[in-house]
This record gives C-alpha cells, sequence and structure tokens, in this order.
C-alpha cells in the first residue's frame, strides 16, 4: 500500500472491496479453463486480505448455476473460510434492525457477531439472474454460504406488488453508510414496479444528510428492448453511488448521471463468460474509501484473470487481398486469419512476460463478416492449428453475414407516418395473469370461470409458472369452493340450482370489485399448497417404508407352491390378479360413496361436481360429522404507521457481545430533496482517471 493511499485510510474511514458476477463454477468441467473463476475469486480475497477491508460487497452472481455442484460449492466455503475469518477485529457497527435486514435468513443477524464465528472480513452480497431464489421455500445457493455463516445475503424481496428497500446502516467513527440492496429481479416486472411506483427505498429519520446512501442493484444497464433494462433515472436522486451488477463490461469509475446527480460504477465480471468485446476490456475490483460525504474508488487489476483478444475482419474492406470471383479466395482468406491469430498469440505472451499467475492459453476471437460473395472455410480444420496454444480453439472463427439490402432506385418507397402507431404499453410483453384474463374474456360461454375471477385465476397460474408451485391451482379452487358453500350456508338459500346459481354469481361480482380480499386469498392458498406438497412428501416417505416392510412380510409368509402345470399354475395367476383388482375396486368405491373426510370434502367437486351438487355434499358431510365451520374474515387492513420505530440506537464494537442488541431506527419513505450535495472527495495522487479529483464535481443544492 503507498504511502498516499495510507494517509486516507484512519478510523473514520470504510475501506470496502467492490466485485461483481464472479461466476464461481462456469466451464467447471473444461480441461483448460475450469478453474478460471475460481483462482480469480481467490485473487479477489487475498486483495481483500492484503488491504485490510472492513468489509466485502458483492453485487450479485457469485455462482453461474443456480444449483452449483459439489465442487463449486465446497471450493466457494474452502475460500471464504480460508480469507474470511481471522482474529483482526471489526471496526465498524450496525446500527439498523438486523432482523429486517437479513429477515430471510434463520440467523437474522451479522455473521461477525454470531458468537459461534470468528469473522475478520464480513462479506456482504445480493443475489443475480444466475443464483437467484426458485422453487417453493424460494432458496438458492447463495442462501446455503449464508447459513454456514460466510456471507450476509440481503436486499431479497419476494412481493410482486410493493417493494420497500431497508437499508443496512453502518458506522464507523464518524462516517455512516446506508447500505441498500435490491436482488435480481425480472427486468418487466421490476421496470414496471417503478412505473407504478411500487419501490419505495426507506431513509433513517435522524440525520438524513450525514448518511452516505450506497445502492447495490443487479439489473440490466443497457437498454435491451422496451422494458427489458432499468433507467438510472428511476432510482432516487438521494443516492450517492451505485454499484452497478450483471452488465460484465468492466467500468468502474465511477460516472456521473447529471439528472440525478449521484455516481455509477460497474466493476463488471471477473471472468469472461462470453466471446463478446465487452468481455476483453481489462477487468478490474475497486477499493472504495467512503469518508462521511467524501469517497474515492481506486482500481485494482486483476492478475489472473485469462487474456482475451477480438478483433472484426470485413472481408469487403480489403479490395486489395480478397476477389470474390478468384477460385482460391477462400484459402487466402483462411491465410490471412491464420495470420491475426499469430499476431495475437505473439502479443499475449508478451504481455504474459513476468506474470507467472496469469494462465498460458489465452482467449482469441475473430469475428469474420463474409457479406459481398465471399464463402467460409471450414473452421473445424482451421482450429487443430491451434488446439495446444489457445483455450477455445473450437469458436476462434465466427463467420456471420449482413443482409445485403437492394439498391434504393429498385427498392418500394414505404410511407411510415400513414401507419397507426400503438401505444407503448401494447408493445410490451404481456404477463401470465393478462394471457388468463385475455383467454377467458374471449372465451365461449360453457368454459367460463363461475366460481374464480380471471384476476385470481392469473395469479394462481402466475405461481405454477415462476415459482412451481404445482398445488396453486387445485388448492385456490377448493378454498372458493369452500368459501362459497358457507356463504350459501349463512344465506339459508335452498337447494335450488337456479337461485344457487344466481347467488353464486352475486357472490363473484361482489368478491371481483374487492382486490385485497382476493390477494389474501390466493396467499392463504399459495400457504395451503406449500403444506400439501410437504405433507405429501411426508406421506411418500412412510408409505415407502411400509410398503417394503408389507412386501417383505408377504414374501415370508405367502411363498408361492410350486408349479406343477401349465393349466394350474395360469388359473392360479388369475385368482390372485383378480383378487387384487377386486381390492383396489372397492377401494375406490368406498373412498367415492362414503362420506368424505374434512380434508378431502372440496376435492372432487372441483374437479368433477357441478356447484349444486357440491353444495348438496358439503351440507350432508357436515350433516353427518356435526361440525361448525366458523366464520372467517378473508379481508383486512394493514396500517403502516411509521411512530412505531424508535431512535436510532448504537451497538458496542466490542468482539466479546456478538450477538446484536435490541436495536432499531426509524425509517422516512419520503425522498427527501434537502439532502446536502456530495461535496469534496478524497484525492487520489496515483489514479489519474479518477473522476473524483475534480473541483468542480460538488453536487448541487436541492430543494
Amino acid at each position: 500500500m503507498t504511502s498516499s493511499n495510507t494517509t486516507l485510510d484512519d478510523k473514520d474511514t470504510f475501506k470496502i472491496l467492490v466485485a461483481t458476477d464472479i461466476h464461481l463454477g462456469y466451464l467447471e468441467k473444461d480441461a483448460v479453463r475450469g478453474n478460471d473463476s475460481f483462482v480469480t475469486f481467490d485473487e479477489i480475497l487475498r486483495l481483500a486480505q492484503e488491504n485490510e477491508v472492513d468489509f466485502l460487497l458483492l453485487g450479485g452472481d457469485l455462482f453461474h448455476d443456480n444449483k452449483p455442484s459439489r465442487k463449486t460449492l465446497h471450493t466457494c466455503l474452502e475460500m471464504l473460510r480460508k480469507y474470511c475469518m481471522g482474529d483482526r477485529p471489526i471496526q465498524f457497527e450496525i446500527l439498523s434492525d438486523q432482523s429486517v435486514n437479513f429477515g430471510f435468513s434463520k440467523f437474522p443477524w451479522v455473521n461477525y457477531q454470531d458468537n459461534n464465528l470468528n469473522i475478520c472480513i464480513p462479506a456482504f452480497s445480493v443475489h443475480g439472474n444466475h443464483d437467484d431464489p426458485t422453487g417453493a421455500d424460494a432458496l438458492c445457493a447463495l442462501d446455503l454460504v449464508s447459513c454456514a455463516g460466510l456471507v450476509n445475503h440481503f436486499g431479497r424481496t419476494t412481493s410482486v406488488e410493493k417493494i420497500d428497500i431497508s437499508p443496512v446502516l453502518l458506522q464507523k467513527g464518524c462516517s455512516k453508510i446506508a447500505l441498500y440492496g435490491l436482488g435480481s429481479i425480472p427486468d418487466e416486472r421490476l421496470y414496471r414496479m417503478f412505473v407504478n411506483k411500487q419501490v419505495t427505498m426507506l431513509r433513517p429519520r435522524e440525520d438524513e444528510s450525514e448518511w452516505f446512501n450506497l445502492f447495490v442493484i443487479h439489473q440490466n444497464r443497457s437498454k435491451h428492448g422496451a422494458t427489458n433494462y432499468i433507467p438510472e433515472q428511476f432510482l432516487d436522486d438521494f443516492l450517492d453511488l451505485v454499484i452497478w451488477g450483471h452488465e460484465h463490461e468492466c467500468k468502474i469509475a465511477p460516472e456521473r448521471n447529471e439528472q440525478q446527480l449521484f455516481y455509477v460504477s460497474q466493476p463488471g465480471s471477473s471472468v469472461a463468460t462470453s466471446l463478446s468485446p465487452g468481455e476483453a476490456v481489462k477487468k478490474h475490483v475497486g477499493l472504495l474509501r467512503i469518508k462521511g460525504k467524501k469517497m474515492n474508488m481506486q482500481k485494482l487489476p486483476l492478475q489472473t484473470v485469462r487474456q482475451f483478444f477480438i478483433e472484426d475482419i470485413v472481408l469487403a474492406d480489403h479490395d486489395d487481398l480478397f476477389n470474390p470471383d478468384n477460385p482460391k479466395v477462400t484459402q487466402d482468406i483462411e491465410n490471412f486469419c491464420i495470420e491475426k491469430i499469430e499476431a495475437k498469440l505473439d502479443l499475449a505472451e508478451r504481455e504474459r512476460l513476468g506474470n507467472s499467475r496469469q494462465p498460458d492459453k489465452p482467449l482469441i476471437r475473430l469475428r469474420v463478416d463474409y457479406t459481398g460473395g465471399f464463402e467460409p472455410f471450414n473452421t473445424l480444420r482451421f482450429s487443430q492449428r491451434f488446439v495446444d496454444r489457445t483455450a477455445n480453439p473450437k469458436d476462434i472463427i465466427h463467420f456471420f453475414r449482413h443482409k445485403e439490402y437492394k439498391d434504393k432506385k429498385d427498392s418500394v418507397h414505404i410511407d411510415f407516418a400513414k401507419f397507426d402507431r400503438k401505444a407503448a404499453s401494447e408493445m410490451t410483453t404481456l404477463r401470465v395473469e393478462d394471457l388468463v384474463k385475455q383467454y377467458f374474456q374471449t372465451a365461449e360461454k360453457n368454459v367460463q370461470l363461475s366460481l374464480l375471477t380471471e384476476r385470481g385465476m392469473g395469479e394462481a397460474v402466475q405461481e405454477f409458472v415462476d415459482k412451481e408451485e404445482k398445488d396453486a391451482i387445485e388448492e385456490l379452487v377448493k378454498f372458493q369452493l369452500e368459501k362459497t358453500q358457507r356463504f350459501l350456508k349463512e344465506r339459508n338459500i335452498d337447494v335450488e340450482e337456479e337461485q344457487i346459481d344466481e347467488e353464486v354469481k352475486k357472490f363473484r361480482e361482489t368478491r371481483k370489485t374487492n382486490t385485497n380480499e382476493e390477494d389474501e386469498e390466493v396467499r392463504e392458498a399459495i400457504n395451503r399448497a406449500k403444506q400439501k406438497s410437504q405433507t405429501e412428501d411426508i406421506n411418500m416417505s412412510e408409505e415407502d417404508d411400509v410398503g417394503m416392510k408389507s412386501l417383505d412380510d408377504s414374501d415370508e409368509n405367502n411363498s408361492p407352491a410350486p408349479v406343477r402345470g401349465r393349466g394350474r399354475g395360469r388359473a392360479r395367476g388369475r385368482g390372485q390378479s383378480t383378487t387384487t383388482r377386486g381390492t383396489s375396486r372397492r377401494g375406490r368405491g368406498g373412498a367415492s360413496g362414503d362420506l368424505p373426510s374434512s380434508g378431502r370434502t372440496s376435492k372432487a367437486p372441483a374437479k368433477n361436481m357441478s356447484i349444486i351438487d357440491a353444495f348438496k355434499g358439503s351440507s350432508l358431510a357436515r350433516q353427518s360429522t356435526g361440525r361448525n365451520v366458523p366464520k372467517k374474515k378473508y379481508s383486512e387492513e394493514i396500517e403502516d404507521d411509521d411512530s412505531d420505530f424508535g431512535d436510532v440506537s448504537f451497538v458496542s464494537s466490542s468482539r466479546t457481545d456478538k450477538r446484536p442488541a435490541s436495536t432499531s431506527s426509524s425509517y422516512s419513505k419520503k425522498g427527501s430533496q434537502s439532502q446536502g450535495g456530495v461535496g469534496a472527495f478524497i484525492d487520489d495522487d496515483e489514479d489519474e482517471d479518477d473522476p473524483f479529483k475534480s473541483s468542480g464535481s460538488t453536487r448541487r443544492n436541492r430543494r
């Protein structure tokens, strides 16, 4: 560490190592590139240890796969334990309510305050789109590492209606950081939520102008479609610095957003996962220093990243070398590409001199545009020349061709002004619930919904598609059927089909106007589905044990007698199979003929019976069992009262008492415009590219 940097480090300065998109496990089965992600992650952790940072901040995609292999998980845990555990004391404290920041964890407190762990470098991370939570329990690979106590997973949300981002409040000396995080969410959905003002960033009420507001996000930054990205203008303007993950091109030097007046740093990936120009940029991690409202980002180049060279070749631009009419033009093109690759290999050898930690085989990519009557050569045969010298011999060459447009004289002129332009809302991608609603609105009368509303069914289908909740639709139908039966019973409606159908229609129309009640019904049905799937798993395991035991008993007690004749053996086989079929038939008859149990009262009506039959069946069931179903309210108002939050209390930073005290802080949902600007910044004399050295970088005063 240089002397100039040492002067920046004191008891009031946060030192944070920032990295994103590590993609552990990428191409782990590749003989040449399999260890690239692990080697670079080891270097990142070593840099954090050597620079004695206060904590490590990761911007998502720690893992490349949603379900990483055992090797990947083992290597990750091994390296985190090696570098993040130790006796060096933690110099900062957490002031916010940790049960809110880490509420999804079974251990809702920061790992360095756990009495069973000895952490010297805490790691904070949001999840990315590669390792996002999925399944019924909404778990991800990052939750496993968090449960092991090696990473603090924050910025997680499960709501698809409203997101409240509560910051992790950190303090070191006189410096205070409000650390916001938002894990990866489908871009179209998050875009829609921002437009509808359903995303709120909570702010501490006490001394809000003294907090340095740091936000970590993992979304598309560049525009991939009308709504398939998150514009920077959507983010609150009280932020000071945004760490943007998901984008792999390294733009770690903070860039100022002149409209929102905050800075954006894009660290990029630490391993090349695609052979694109953005991945060929030199890769860095950042050493971020924060003191009060000042900040400084020092770029740390990664030495273990595999070299990557890419070049575009347009054959039509080389008229002096290639003639499409020449019968040997293909061979000339092949020789030209060989010369280009040899030049890249020589450049890689020169740049690698003196760095033994860098892999010896580089990545090379030539993108050849053969538009203009040229023909591509055999890339498989071509790649054999560089098998032992490059890391990607199979895809060194990529041929592509642009569409050839006709001359303007021969083309037909089209006046696009005459065409009607569709609204932007019509051009966006339809959601699943919108497709369900559209289907039932245009469907024939005999397939229209009679109990459920289109919105409720759409939500259930969305749960089935997004979260793989296979029983969501069935449980919602059962739930609505039970509710309708209770409504009819309370109204003392006579069992007449016409009258019941009319009451059911009225009941359905009243529910359509109460969206909050319908949301409660969907959530209740999802909870039932989760409980059912867990119960079925337990029952299946028990039935397997009982079945195996009975199978063993039957083998011991009923061993078949030896068969002497063909006819006798066949007759005995038919008798046995007939007995078996009879038993199963009696079981089905009993199940359908007897009164249904309380657990299966609505299963048959939900699939095979009409409303009138279901109502009759449920009435008989209640009369026979004598059960009184209590009335239950399904709609309730939840009031958000900010006055419940207490004042900010400070937690002792001593290592002896690691468990968090009962701390809380009051937040304000209003994005205050009275915050002071980002004034002076810490200067780094050795970093000439640092944008914060400019004296004119002060933030203008807000209203």
